[in-house]
């Protein structure tokens, strides 16, 4: 692919995909009415788990209002297809008895199938951090292509590809962990700190079972006693209101890291926490928007 598609990719999916309702692909002559059963799955799709109450909503609302947005395929042969994106959108077909859906068809190579997959789901229907760490990976495994190039492709800087890998160094039962939403991306990057994959395992449960927050886990891993209760505020701090919650949520959001804001009056501090060398570098090349090589 060239660079100008890879481009086109981070910007989002209508530049490659073409019309985005079925309106607009009426209007160009590109939509087609395809067989049903005649599409098969994207083989790279890095979702691995399709929310059922979403499908069953979706399948509602394409019942009472039709197919509002057609499917993408590529042709694979004898008359078949693989679809490209819109996978949620083919299953809720599937569920409605439908004989046709709405398509437009796209001639697209493995690496883009993979690619607008990824992007399809990052933008549209969030991953799990795990399937999107995943998808990342493969796409470095299958299609030989650097952690800067899969940020190109995606549309993500390359040091959130990269802080999004190290999720895969976690055991696998912690990786599940992090899936299913029982622990967030605070406490595994909290966890990756650890060397000893049985420590990291057992302290995970730990922090499951105990619902311990991040800095919890953080003082663990330092070696220290988890708190069990928060800390008394000092002299002239604020308890954290709703906007600084904010804050501090944007910023975890953006620098992929733990973040707390301390008001005080007009001023304040803000504190961001790493757990490596090459943890800070990352935070560092996202604030100064470029690498850092100190």
């Amino acid at each position: 692919m060239s660079g100008s598609g890879r481009k086109r990719l981070g910007r989002g999916l209508e530049a490659l995909l073409g019309p985005t309702t079925v309106a607009e692909a009426q209007a160009e002559g590109a939509l087609r009415q395809v067989p049903v059963d005649s599409i098969q799955p994207n083989p790279y799709q890095p979702r691995q788990v399709f929310d059922e109450s979403a499908l069953s909503e979706l399948a509602d609302s394409m019942e009472r209002s039709g197919l509002l947005q057609p499917v993408v395929t590529r042709p694979s042969g004898d008359g078949t297809y693989e679809l490209v994106a819109g996978e949620r959108r083919w299953r809720a077909a599937q569920r409605l008895g439908w004989k046709e859906i709405g398509a437009v068809v796209r001639e697209v190579d493995d690496r883009t199938l993979l690619t607008l997959a990824l992007v399809e789901n990052l933008q549209r229907d969030a991953l799990s951090p795990i399937d999107e760490a995943r998808g990342y990976q493969r796409l470095i495994d299958e299609f030989a292509v650097s952690q800067g190039e899969v940020g190109e492709l995606v549309g993500r800087d390359r040091s959130t590809v990269a802080n999004a890998l190290r999720l895969l160094k976690l055991p696998a039962a912690v990786q599940q962990l992090v899936h299913t939403g029982a622990l967030s991306t605070g406490h595994a990057r909290a966890l990756l700190a650890l060397s000893d994959a049985g420590a990291i395992e057992q302290l995970a449960r730990a922090a499951v079972k105990e619902e311990l927050s991040v800095r919890d886990v953080e003082e663990k891993v330092r070696g220290g006693r988890a708190a069990q209760r928060r800390p008394r505020k000092a002299r002239g701090e604020k308890a954290a209101d709703p906007e600084v919650r904010r804050v501090e949520d944007a910023l975890r959001r953006r620098l992929q890291t733990d973040v707390r804001v301390v008001p005080r009056g007009n001023s304040g501090r803000v504190t961001l926490n790493y757990y490596s060398h090459d943890d800070l570098a990352r935070i560092m090349e996202i604030i100064l928007g470029e690498p850092y090589e100190g």
